[in-house]
């Protein structure tokens, strides 16, 4: 272990080059109660954590909450908890954009998570809460950046990241898949003749599988993360509200220099069950009409939507149909990207690309519609997890294969898309094989 610590008026910022696990670092830093609200976010090479708040925007059904630090860095004397409330309409990701520009700081991340009722006609419940952290923690190549605003807290953070001690593996207990079937089933069957009536084309049915113990969120993202392949992964607590998954798909990514990509997954069959199995399933996956028109439809729709907000005849697709290899699942998957329109900003991508077409369904009005009459509200199921900055860049995640925890209970949810080919029962045994990608990791609370 070695440090490098650099502190100015405004910040101070810490290297600790470590060989440690980063997965192992990050939980460490999650559970060492050290911090109320963190999240973490993992992309391919890069881990962050970002805990505490400098800043924060909470978005609800007609108001956007904002706080921010006054120049002083102290609360306003005359609101103490810092709170502004503004009304908005329209557009909710309009609506965090004319938040975030109130951010004080020149250069800032933001890291949070958005509802799957962001886009409900009518919304309801929390929609959005985004967090620009205290301090952040950005872990790459063996090497961890600490950056905060608290001189005190980056060498507590420092010391926590330094540290040799290794706790013992947890002990999850597996949760069972299966119930809930009939339930399922029925919904599934209702969606196949709206589908036939020429109500929608696609859609997605999830169901709810309730935990029957008090979860431990941060033990099982690390038991979790160990056994998957996500393309992000995430471990959030925010104002009480846990969540952690191995999210298999990007919703929305958009680079400082305006190329927004979106990765579409669509068809799936279990993975991870021998060689021989793995092969067969995989031969279907990529044989099956139903999988097959499944994906082209969704790779289709976003096509149409980066019409919306990229320039003409930038919008391509690569990789179309490859198979992605997501824990306990195998899924078709493409990219398709585009280069913003001059004007447009990542935040207009999300609003076109969000909810996730995979996890909503075509056309989206239809689907959302669908949904909300067949399911209870999703919340963060089918929603996204994001981090976001000052200079436009964007990093969004589809939040599926996860556990949520609030108020004492726990619960996990998973769908599968519904077409005009599906069955009851094959629809049911893919979120079994869906949930199997973190059921067997989840460990009791202590």
């Amino acid at each position: 272990m070695s440090f490098g610590v650099r502190t100015d008026e405004m910040r101070t910022e810490v290297v600790v080059e470590s060989a440690t696990d980063p997965l192992r670092l990050v939980t460490r830093l999650a559970g060492s109660g050290l911090f109320d609200d963190y999240t973490v976010y993992e992309r391919p090479g890069l881990w962050t954590f970002a805990g505490g708040v400098a800043g924060e925007v909470i978005l609800e059904p007609g108001v956007v909450r904002s706080r921010w630090p006054s120049s002083t860095g102290a609360p306003d004397p005359a609101d103490p908890a810092g709170w502004a409330d503004e009304p908005w309409s329209g557009r909710p990701a309009a609506a965090l954009e004319a938040a975030f520009r109130a951010a004080p700081w020149p250069v800032w991340n933001a890291y949070g998570w958005i509802a799957f009722e962001f886009a409900a006609l009518t919304p309801a419940g929390r929609l959005a809460h985004l967090v620009v952290p205290r301090t952040e923690v950005r872990i790459e190549a063996g090497r961890a950046l600490v950056v905060s605003a608290d001189a005190e807290e980056a060498e507590r953070v420092a010391e926590l990241l330094s540290g040799q001690g290794t706790p013992g593996a947890p002990s999850p207990s597996p949760v069972d898949v299966r119930p809930g079937g009939d339930v399922y089933r029925s919904r599934v069957a209702q969606a196949i003749s709206e589908i036939d009536a020429g109500l929608y084309e696609k859609v997605i049915v999830s169901r709810r599988l309730p935990i029957p113990f008090p979860v431990d969120v941060v033990a099982t993202y690390a038991c979790g993360r160990a056994a998957n392949t996500p393309a992000r992964s995430f471990l959030l607590d925010l104002d009480g509200f846990q969540a952690a998954g191995f999210s298999p798909e990007v919703l929305v990514g958009v680079d400082g220099h305006g190329t927004v990509t979106t990765q579409p997954l669509a068809g799936t069959r279990a993975f991870g069950r021998g060689e021989n199995a793995d092969s067969e399933t995989r031969r279907e996956l990529e044989s099956d009409p139903k999988e097959i028109f499944e994906h082209a439809v969704s790779v289709r729709a976003s096509q149409d939507e980066l019409y919306r907000v990229c320039a003409p005849g930038t919008v391509r697709v690569t990789g179309f149909m490859t198979v992605k290899e997501r824990g306990s699942v195998q899924h078709l998957g493409s990219s398709v990207s585009g280069e913003l329109t001059p004007g447009r900003t990542g935040w207009d991508a999300l609003d076109v690309l969000f909810p996730g077409v995979t996890a909503s369904g075509i056309p989206k009005a239809g689907a959302i519609d669908a949904i909300a009459r067949l399911e209870e509200p999703r919340g963060l199921y089918a929603g996204a997890v994001l981090a976001v900055s000052q200079d436009g860049a964007m990093d969004a995640a589809l939040v599926l294969r996860a556990i949520y925890s609030e108020n004492g209970r726990a619960w996990l949810r998973a769908g599968a898309g519904i077409v005009s080919g599906s069955t009851p029962e094959r629809e049911y045994e893919e979120t079994c094989e869906k949930l199997s990608s973190i059921a067997p990791y989840v460990v009791p609370r202590a």
